[in-house]
């Protein structure tokens, strides 16, 4: 499995991340603070890793949910520019 982290704190480089709106935070159920994609970090980890944690106490589910189709494609398309451009850091989660 390969994921992108989100953070809250502002990427120094705008163009490796994507903010999430706050209508699609609000639709994951995540916080109101802002929070950005940061498309230029891949980690790299066996599905369901060690580091994973249920969303709520007593739930099983670790994943929040769909993004919508245009945020999705933004992201995909910014994260192929990025990749192309070999500006891309892999790590792997696993050690």
């Amino acid at each position: 499995m390969a994921v992108v982290p989100i953070t809250h704190s502002m990427p120094r480089d705008l163009n490796v991340a994507v903010e999430i709106p706050a209508r699609v935070k609000d639709h994951l159920g995540l916080d109101d603070e802002r929070s950005w994609v940061i498309l230029n970090e891949l980690n790299v980890f066996t599905w369901p890793g060690f580091d994973l944690r249920p969303i709520r106490r007593g739930d099983t589910r670790i994943d929040y949910g769909f993004l919508p189709p245009k945020l999705f494609d933004k992201l995909i398309e910014k994260f192929a520019e990025l990749e192309e451009s070999e500006q891309m850091q892999q790590t792997s989660r696993d050690e």
